[in-house]
C-alpha cells in the first residue's frame, strides 16, 4: 500500500513533464505559422491600421504626422470610392452564386453512381484548379479575344458574330465570370467531401418511402450539405470582395470598359502604388475589411436559421 501510495506522486509528475513536453513539441512545429501570422498578418494589420490615421505617403518627404479621421473623412467624401464599391458588388450579385452552386452541380453529377470513370472525371475537372492563376488570367484573355479568340471563332464556324467579351460593358461581366469558371475544380473538391459524408441510409430510406430524386435533393441532400454551403459562401465573399488580379492583368488596371472594372481592390492597389498616398490606401484597406467582416457575420446570424449540423437536434 505505501510503495502504491509512493509511486502515485511520481507517476503524476512524470504525467505532467509528458504533457510539458507534449505541448512544447506542439509550440515548436506551430512556430513557423505563428512566425507567419505574425509577420505576414498581424503586424501588418496593426501597421496599416496606425497609418490609416497619419499622412505618411510613399513619395513624400514631409515628416509622418498624426492626422486623426482626415483620411477617413477623405474617403467617406470621395465618390470614386463609392463607385468602386458599387462595381464590386455589382460583380459579386453575378459571380457568387455561380461560384457557390456551379461545382455544387458539378460534383453532383461526378458523385452518380451512374456515371462511368468518376475518378478520371474528377481529374480532368480539378486539372485546371491546378494551373498558376496568372497562366489561367492570360489563356482566357486569348480565348475571349474578339479577333483571335476560340470562343469567338468557335462561333463563327456556325455563323454567329462573336461579341467583344472584354470591351463591351455589358458583357465584361459574364466574361469574368466565365473565366472564373476555370477553377471551379477546388469548390467541387469541397462539395465531393460533403456528399461523401452523407449517411445513405437516409436515401434508401427515402427510397423505400418513394421519394423522387428531386425530394431526396431538396430533404436529404441539400440540407446535410448546408455546413458546406456556409463554407464555401463564406470564402466566395472574401474572395470576390477582393477581386483584383484579373482586372489588373487584362486591363491593365484601367478600369475599361467604361469604368466596369474599377474594383475596390483595383483602385486601393492604384492609391498606393500610382499616387504613394499610404494612409489613404491604409483606410481604404481597412474599410474594406470592416465591410467584409459585417457582411460575413451576417452570414453567419443568418445561417442559424438555415444550416442543419448532423449533431444537433
Amino acid at each position: 500500500m505505501t510503495s502504491l501510495g509512493l509511486s502515485s506522486p511520481a507517476r503524476k509528475g512524470h504525467g505532467e513533464s509528458l504533457a510539458r513536453r507534449e505541448a512544447r513539441w506542439g509550440y515548436i512545429f506551430l512556430s513557423p505559422w505563428i512566425v507567419g501570422f505574425l509577420a505576414f498578418t498581424l503586424i501588418p494589420m496593426v501597421a496599416t491600421l496606425v497609418f490609416s490615421f497619419t499622412n505618411i505617403q510613399l513619395t513624400s518627404s514631409e515628416p509622418v504626422r498624426f492626422v486623426g479621421l482626415a483620411n477617413w473623412q477623405a474617403l467617406l467624401a470621395d465618390e470614386r470610392v463609392w463607385s468602386a464599391l458599387r462595381v464590386t458588388f455589382s460583380f459579386a450579385a453575378l459571380q457568387l452564386p455561380i461560384a457557390v452552386i456551379v461545382p455544387f452541380l458539378i460534383a453532383l453529377l461526378l458523385n452518380s453512381r451512374r456515371l462511368i470513370a468518376p475518378g478520371l472525371f474528377r481529374v480532368l475537372f480539378f486539372m485546371p484548379y491546378t494551373v498558376p492563376f496568372v497562366a489561367s488570367v492570360v489563356i482566357w484573355e486569348q480565348m475571349e479575344n474578339q479577333t483571335s479568340g476560340w470562343i469567338d471563332q468557335a462561333l463563327g464556324f456556325f455563323g454567329i458574330a462573336g461579341p467583344n467579351w472584354l470591351n463591351d460593358p455589358a458583357l465584361i461581366y459574364p466574361a469574368l465570370v466565365l473565366l472564373g469558371l476555370w477553377g471551379v475544380g477546388g469548390g467541387m473538391i469541397v462539395y465531393l467531401g460533403g456528399l461523401s459524408g452523407i449517411p445513405g441510409e437516409l436515401y434508401e430510406a427515402a427510397r423505400i418511402d418513394g421519394a423522387s430524386w428531386l425530394r431526396q435533393l431538396w430533404h436529404i441532400t441539400i440540407p446535410m450539405l448546408s455546413p458546406v454551403f456556409l463554407y464555401t459562401l463564406v470564402l466566395g465573399i472574401v474572395d470576390v470582395l477582393q477581386y483584383f488580379l484579373v482586372v489588373e492583368i487584362i486591363n491593365n488596371g484601367t478600369g475599361e470598359p467604361g469604368g466596369t472594372t474599377q474594383f475596390y481592390n483595383l483602385f486601393i492597389y492604384k492609391e498606393l502604388w500610382t499616387y504613394g498616398d499610404e494612409g489613404m490606401a491604409s483606410a481604404l484597406a481597412w474599410l474594406l475589411f470592416l465591410i467584409t467582416l459585417a457582411i460575413t457575420l451576417l452570414v453567419f446570424l443568418a445561417a442559424r436559421r438555415w444550416v442543419y449540423y448532423a449533431g444537433e437536434r
